[in-house]
């Protein structure tokens, strides 16, 4: 009889930050709940390393000697668009973490920060990629009695009617499923869909949100699926 073990990988994760201390305790704890840790304390050899490997998850500080966390976020973008990239800084203003988005980035966690938060955050990123890779190779998606096909941008509303959307809109759709459950900040939103091309005004986004309302939601003005979160952005719940 062949008996056959299911071996599960851990993910791997990159951490960089260049207070010795805190990087100790950050990979201490990253391991006691199971991630393969690779840490280094400058850019420069961490930009080597992920030239030659693959991670689950990248964890940068901003302030490092030499290239600075945002210009190593900035180089790894250039060949690789979807592994989460998370900055830990203690430059946390609305300014630094627009930055740090427009850079790539998908959360900002400033200084000094609770281990459990981080520890949460990470598993949230982590979870969420897995769903992104899930659902960048599905078709069709739908929920209720409507769906969406990306492929052929064409959607059936809750009344049953087919409409047809443009590639905007299905990329849209597409981010805010990809995230559904989660608060995706406006700034966020303009960089993955519009990618400050034509620098659109946030009502751009309200005027699309209020379309899939008409088409998707039985009652518009009491959403079920479709939230605007103020001051924040959107979200979508199933």
């Amino acid at each position: 009889m062949f008996h056959y073990q299911i071996i599960v990988m851990a993910s791997t994760i990159l951490l960089v930050e260049d207070e010795k201390n805190l990087l100790s305790t950050i990979k201490l704890n990253l391991e006691l709940e199971g991630y393969e840790v690779i840490a280094f304390m400058n850019a420069e050899d961490a930009w080597s390393k992920f030239r030659s490997a693959t991670f689950s998850l990248i964890i940068l500080d901003v302030t490092l000697p030499g290239m600075n966390g945002y210009e190593l976020c900035e180089n790894i973008r250039k060949t690789d668009k979807k592994t989460p990239i998370l900055f830990l800084t203690s430059r946390s203003s609305t300014e630094d973490r627009i930055s740090g988005l427009k850079l790539g980035a998908d959360d900002y966690l400033g200084k000094p920060f609770h281990l459990e938060e981080l520890l949460l955050r990470v598993k949230s990123l982590l979870k969420r990629s897995v769903s992104d890779s899930e659902t960048n190779g599905q078709e069709e998606y739908h929920f209720e009695n409507c769906s969406i096909n990306f492929k052929t941008y064409e959607v059936r509303t809750k009344a049953g009617e087919k409409k047809s959307l443009s590639k905007r809109e299905i990329d849209l759709l597409k981010l805010l499923i990809e995230r559904r459950n989660e608060v995706i900040p406006r700034e966020l939103i303009l960089k993955e869909v519009w990618g400050y091309e034509t620098s659109p005004s946030t009502r751009t986004i309200d005027n699309h949100i209020v379309t899939f309302r008409k088409y998707f939601e039985k009652d518009p003005k009491s959403p079920l699926h479709f939230h605007s979160i103020r001051g924040v952005g959107y979200k979508f719940t199933e």
